[in-house]
C-alpha cells in the first residue's frame, strides 16, 4: 500500500477535551453532547466522524456516477452517526441519507450502494458497525 496522505492530530482530555492537527489547520474543542450528560457546545467525536464519513462518501460517489454519465455535482450526503448502548458496553451505528437529483430513486440507490462499496471509510467500518445506506 502507497501512502498517498497521513493526517495527524493531537487529542487531549478524551470527550471533553481539544484537538489540533499537526499543520494547525484544525483545531477545536470537543464536548459531550447534552444527551450523553455533557454539556454541548462544541463538536463530539460522532459529529467529526460524521462529517469525514460524509466528504469522503460524496468523493466516492463522484467517482462511480461519473462513468454512468450522471452529475453528481448537486448531491449531498446527511450521515447520522448514532453511539448506541450495546448490551453492557457501546456500539457505533450510521445511516447515509444520499440525495442525488433529477435521476430516478432506483438509479440512485444503485449509485449509492456502488459509492458505499468503494468509499474508504464504509469499507472500514464494513462488519464493524451497523450501517444504512439510503437514496432519498
Amino acid at each position: 500500500m502507497e501512502k498517498l496522505y497521513t493526517a495527524s492530530v493531537t487529542v487531549i482530555g478524551g470527550r471533553d477535551g481539544h484537538a489540533k492537527s499537526s499543520d494547525g489547520i484544525f483545531e477545536t474543542d470537543l464536548r459531550k453532547p447534552k444527551e450523553m450528560g455533557g454539556q454541548g457546545g462544541a463538536p463530539n467525536p460522532e459529529q467529526l466522524f460524521a462529517t469525514a464519513w460524509g466528504s469522503c462518501y460524496l468523493g466516492a460517489l463522484h467517482s462511480v456516477a461519473a462513468p454512468e454519465g450522471v452529475d453528481t455535482s448537486n448531491a449531498n450526503v446527511n450521515v447520522h452517526v448514532s453511539f448506541n448502548k450495546n448490551g453492557e458496553g457501546f456500539a457505533l451505528s450510521a445511516d447515509l441519507d444520499v440525495h442525488i437529483p433529477d435521476i430516478s430513486i432506483e438509479e440512485a440507490q444503485s449509485i449509492a450502494d456502488k459509492a458505499h462499496a468503494v468509499c474508504p471509510y464504509s469499507k472500514a467500518t464494513k462488519g464493524n458497525i451497523e450501517t444504512r445506506v439510503t437514496a432519498v
